[in-house]
């Protein structure tokens, strides 16, 4: 079984400044067959890592949807900021 969590974190890692910010959570979903986690950072991680026009974010989202696919989940990925 994939940490989905450590996995995210890991990919986020290498793209933001302050790394001492960054965080990911796990949130309780209403549907079942979802698992939504939660990305937190500063203000100007959280603009880089949803990038231009949100291509990073939804690359990162592909990259999760790929890890998730043992869980038989769909995964969503919400980017918040300090």
């Amino acid at each position: 079984m994939v940490n989905l969590e450590k996995t995210l974190y890991d990919l986020c890692a290498p793209l933001v400044e302050d790394k001492n910010s960054l965080s990911v959570k796990t949130m309780t979903s209403t549907n079942e067959n979802e698992i939504l986690l939660y990305v937190y950072a500063n203000n100007e991680d959280v603009a880089r890592l949803i990038g231009r026009h949100g291509s990073m974010a939804t690359s990162l989202r592909q990259m999760m949807s790929i890890a998730a696919r043992d869980e038989h989940k769909r995964i969503s990925v919400k980017f918040e900021a300090y």
